[in-house]
């Protein structure tokens, strides 16, 4: 279902099948009329500024995004969600560390006036325009739903995005290429991860104490799935960002100078690492279970939705499967068309040779 158009792709349109034990296909069971009122909002709103970009802010799926990631739970909290994500991709198209013009130092000053706007609401710190009036609306009403406490974990992953799309832009204004375990470190802040997880917390009620939540197995298993679901938007997105000069900072990228090979030729190293980091989860998720009350296996069921349903929505999301960089216009129905597999490419236990993962190995009970 994806036409080739332009340059042809260094790592193909085919992926390797994806390891995900977990995989349920769930999907909320309002997610049509959660698309209906998001779109409904981010219109009124006029965030996008003409139809083209219309089109493209409806091709990130943003809504299917929510559905899959929180498939269980009350309608409002995940509305409020799904508008979050259609104005995130928005800025997130800004930012993007190979857009012409936007600097690292622009993208610095806005992010930490979107924080102090988070923490703040009413400071005047940024420009007025459809994008203000719009981020105002949700954090007015986000504070209204959310607790404090997950006011504060939403707060922190918000900065956690910011915080990581600033060090991409950073780099790629340098021209330079991170390594392998500053990238592991580092990079998949801009994933967001405690950004979406705290809507599962808001939608489902889950609550999991402060002491339990931070507590290092527990921000390990969540570290882990951050990095699987960034490591699976690195392939589906390849394609989205190869026409880039210098080359995006993603894992395949990374993993090629790291090896000294060709993209198509990491692809498959990047899925194995990737798949390690899945076993691994498998088996740390397993060892929290066991002695988890309801509030942490729902925690630990809500993170295994983050995983599958992030990859469900992308296989089905235009902004992937028919990228920009090669269409004028989306295309309706584009599919990669993805398939599963039962174990992981690679077997391997131990951790890997990249220090900044190896805690999340020292949290296994011997």
């Amino acid at each position: 279902m994806i036409a080739e158009h332009g340059h042809p792709s260094r790592i193909g349109w085919e992926l390797p099948p994806f390891y995900c034990p977990f995989n349920e296909g769930l999907v909320h069971p309002k997610a049509a009329e959660l698309e209906r009122r998001a779109v409904e909002w981010t219109d009124a709103f006029g965030i996008y500024p003409d139809a083209v970009e219309r089109a493209w802010g409806m091709a990130t799926h943003s809504a299917d995004f929510s559905a899959r990631i929180v498939p269980y739970g009350d309608m409002e909290p995940l509305l409020l969600f799904t508008q979050w994500n259609y104005w995130a991709n928005a800025v997130d198209d800004w930012q993007d560390s190979g857009s012409a013009g936007t600097s690292t130092a622009d993208i610095v000053d806005h992010g930490v006036r979107l924080a102090r706007t988070l923490e703040a609401p009413g400071s005047a710190v940024l420009p007025p325009g459809p994008l203000t009036a719009a981020l105002d609306d949700l954090v007015a009403r986000t504070r209204a739903v959310l607790t404090p406490f997950q006011l504060r974990r939403f707060t922190e992953g918000a900065r956690d995005w910011l915080l990581g799309a600033a060090w991409q832009a950073a780099g790629a204004e340098r021209a330079a290429m991170p390594g392998l375990n500053d990238f592991a470190a580092v990079g998949t802040l801009a994933n967001g991860t405690r950004f979406s997880l705290t809507w599962s917390d808001a939608a489902n009620g889950i609550g999991l104490p402060p002491d339990v939540l931070y507590s290092a197995p527990v921000q390990a298993v969540t570290d882990i799935a951050g990095f699987i679901v960034s490591a699976d938007n690195d392939l589906f997105s390849y394609n989205k960002d190869d026409d880039q000069e210098p080359w995006e900072q993603n894992l395949i990228n990374v993993l090629a100078r790291h090896q000294g090979c060709t993209p198509r030729e990491a692809l498959p190293v990047a899925v194995a690492l990737r798949d390690r980091a899945m076993t691994l989860f498998v088996r740390l998720r397993e060892q929290l279970a066991r002695r988890a009350d309801e509030r942490l296996r729902r925690y630990l069921d809500a993170l295994c939705h983050y995983i599958a349903g992030s990859i469900e929505w992308q296989n089905r999301a235009p902004r992937y499967a028919s990228p920009r960089n090669r269409n004028e216009l989306p295309v309706d129905g584009a599919c990669f068309g993805i398939t599963y597999r039962d174990t992981p490419s690679d077997p391997g236990t131990e951790p890997p040779l990249v220090p900044a993962l190896a805690w999340w190995w020292q949290q296994l009970e011997d």
